[in-house]
């Protein structure tokens, strides 16, 4: 079968997530030293491993292609029109202390827009991914084995809501204050993952939504998820209602219209108080 650019892409995304999720699941538990980054944050030998073993993948299948990696940083053309984004173990506090709550993000962009981008759970074997057009979860190792398409779904009412500083609409909009508006209490439930696995999650169905504040234009992050949210025909804005990547930032990742109209209420109001 002949892939088309964007499934080709797609498939190589997969490889490259599986094969830095394999990294990750097998130094878990172990003693891995922490090389401290500033402002509390910190990798491990887990996550430079992980992302060696992704580049690698990518480097050999796309030697002309960019690449930016979370622990690495930027490689390539600065102004190359395709730039792999690469975050090798998001959840990497949760992974330190021996919960099983990561994932690995691998995203291709192509003139500023993400064409293709997988998700991996390490522990699970699952790869949430997108060629742009699809979303899809496989659960096999082979180029099809086990798919099925993602479904955004609102049932849960489970809100993940990223807590992680910084706040840069404080004090507009702060997060944690969104889980004490009387509507969220009546409506949602609370979740903190505190990875962006769970953004994959609102794509297929497990979240209701996901909430962050932040600038994510171009993050090796949040660039995964949004694009398989997207695929998936969720709701996806900045936090305000505006497109994503423009304004103030921040991201709702909304299962529907309804979810995500009830939270940018939540949102304005709050700004509202705080102005």
């Amino acid at each position: 079968m002949t892939l088309t650019n964007g499934e080709s892409d797609a498939r190589l995304a997969v490889t490259a997530a599986r094969a830095g999720a394999a990294v990750v699941r097998d130094l878990y538990g172990g003693r891995l030293a922490r090389h401290e980054k500033g402002a509390g944050d910190f990798a491990t030998e887990a996550d430079l491993a992980a992302e060696r073993a992704i580049l690698d993948v990518l480097h050999t299948a796309r030697p002309d292609d960019a690449a930016t990696g979370e622990e690495s940083g930027p490689r390539g053309a600065a102004g190359a029109r395709r730039r792999w984004l690469v975050d090798p173990l998001c959840g990497t506090l949760n992974y330190a202390v021996r919960t099983r709550l990561v994932g690995v993000n691998v995203a291709l962009r192509v003139d500023g827009e993400t064409t293709a981008a997988a998700t991996a759970d390490p522990f699970t074997g699952e790869v949430f991914w997108t060629d742009g057009t699809r979303a899809r979860l496989s659960t096999g190792d082979g180029d099809s084995d086990g798919e099925e398409k993602l479904t955004p779904s609102a049932a849960s009412a489970l809100v993940d809501v990223n807590l992680d500083p910084p706040f840069p609409n404080a004090p507009a909009f702060r997060a944690p204050s969104l889980l004490a508006d009387p509507d969220f209490i009546e409506w949602f439930r609370p979740r903190v993952v505190s990875s962006t696995l769970a953004v994959a999650w609102v794509a297929a169905g497990r979240r209701a939504a996901y909430v962050t504040d932040g600038h994510l234009a171009d993050s090796v992050h949040f660039a995964a998820g949004i694009a398989l949210c997207r695929a998936a025909g969720c709701t996806v804005t900045g936090l305000y209602g505006e497109p994503v990547h423009t304004g103030r930032g921040g991201l709702i990742a909304a299962a529907d219209p309804g979810t995500h109209t009830a939270l940018l209420a939540m949102v304005r109001r709050q700004a509202q108080k705080g102005t």
